[in-house]
């Protein structure tokens, strides 16, 4: 993994723990529960910094898997059982109302959801959304393997997926109509002929499969037309020039550039002639790679410059509740993956990633746009996970103080501390789990 990577992680998941954890911290100092503490990352086996301010103890720990504050009496995963067999006090939390405590519980997840909400409806505002209309496609796709596997040809204009028309050109978009909403068939104009395709059965385990996370089911096709050359490169020895458009490899057609990349280990290390078109003529030049199969060409790769792209911009008022409304679409998706895991359609030890595949997706280099995306889609994962009816979540605690409120009847600190305990050490044996999974998988 590359610095940028790892940085743009970190702070995204600091950013977005700190937050979480100041979603408990002001409930509770607002129903003047005492907070003994408040960390970034755990403080065990030993803490970074830490500097005590009042009644709370500030600091960041060694072990990176989360951050917590420790609320006064309060059974979480400080282990803290010495508090619990002392008479409790009217600063503590279990000494507060039940619908105090459920306030102070549901405050993480609240600042994640309405934190996911905003960035997205920021990102709306500040950058609005480009895209290139399906219609303007004007070569139709270009098939990726995973595509070609599911019966896409390159060629192919896009029509319909499942029940649902195609206005955008977004792979993305596909893929989540198939795995999420249960599209079978995808409708394509081929050869100026409908055609509808049917998709295989296990269509959605290979989709969330962990080698397929980053393939796409299709592309836009560019046209190869050379950018530059490089210097005392193959490509510059055969004659090649900037401007160049490529017609063919050995009489193999290579209009596009995926074709080019395709082909050309195929030949490497071999004489091979190529037909271009520079101005109005076509002339023929004999070259020969390396045996790396490279020839020293950079191709032109802005799709500006092919293809008319529209841009949607939206006003603040505008982008909030269109923020909202990405976040909600994002959730359901989750909500929907997380049952077809549950149902045995998406593999989870295939379709899982851990903090690995996380920082990855973040890419290789900076950019905010791509930053503050990454941080509000996991800002609402976190929420959703959180709310889980597990014990040691905010979810598990939640569940507990709702039969409370229900019933009248309070469950007992003890029955709490063996249900955190159980809770704490299953979601970290899941974490680690997941990781050594994460890093086995790479």
């Amino acid at each position: 993994m590359s610095a940028p990577m790892i940085v743009q992680f970190l702070l995204s998941l600091s950013l977005l723990i700190i937050l979480h954890e100041c979603g408990h911290f002001f409930p509770a100092r607002w129903f003047k529960t005492r907070v003994e503490k408040f960390y970034l990352f755990f403080d065990y086996p030993s803490k970074l910094i830490s500097k005590k301010i009042g009644d709370t103890e500030y600091g960041i720990g060694m072990l990176p898997l989360g951050g917590y504050v420790k609320i006064s009496g309060m059974v979480d995963e400080s282990m803290d059982t010495e508090q619990m067999k002392q008479p409790p006090q009217p600063w503590e939390f279990r000494s507060k109302k039940a619908w105090q405590r459920l306030i102070i519980m549901l405050g993480g997840v609240t600042v994640n959801f309405l934190l996911g909400f905003f960035i997205f409806g920021m990102l709306l505002w500040h950058y609005g959304e480009e895209y290139i209309p399906n219609q303007n496609a004007k070569y139709g796709i270009y098939a990726d393997s995973l595509g070609q596997k599911f019966g896409l040809m390159t060629g192919d204009k896009i029509k319909t997926v499942g029940t649902k028309a195609v206005d955008r050109f977004n792979d993305r978009e596909v893929l989540k109509e198939i795995v999420f909403n249960g599209a079978r068939t995808i409708t394509v104009e081929r050869k100026g002929q409908e055609k509808t395709i049917t998709l295989p059965e296990d269509a959605v385990n290979q989709l969330t499969k962990f080698d397929n996370k980053d393939k796409p089911l299709f592309s836009l096709p560019v046209p190869f037309v050379v950018d530059a050359v490089l210097r005392d490169k193959p490509a510059e020895k055969a004659g090649l020039k900037s401007g160049d458009v490529f017609v063919s490899v050995n009489d193999i057609p290579t209009r596009f550039y995926n074709d080019f990349t395709l082909l050309s280990p195929k030949f490497a290390g071999v004489p091979v002639v190529w037909k271009v078109k520079r101005g109005n003529d076509t002339i023929t030049l004999n070259a020969q790679s390396g045996k790396d199969g490279k020839y020293g060409i950079a191709a032109n790769s802005d799709l500006k410059q092919f293809y008319t792209a529209e841009k949607q911009n939206y006003s603040f008022a505008q982008a909030l509740p269109m923020g909202l409304a990405k976040g909600e679409d994002f959730l359901v998706n989750q909500v929907k993956a997380f049952g077809k895991m549950f149902r045995g359609e998406i593999n989870p030890v295939e379709s899982v990633g851990g903090f690995k595949s996380i920082a990855k997706m973040f890419g290789k280099v900076w950019d905010w746009e791509r930053f503050w995306i990454m941080t509000a889609s996991l800002s609402l994962i976190l929420a959703f996970m959180n709310l889980l009816p597990i014990p040691a979540l905010d979810g598990g605690y939640v569940m507990f103080l709702l039969w409370e409120i229900v019933t009248g009847r309070k469950v007992s600190d003890k029955v709490m501390e063996k249900f955190v305990t159980v809770g704490f050490f299953f979601m970290l044996a899941l974490i680690v789990g997941i990781n050594l999974l994460d890093i086995i998988k790479h």
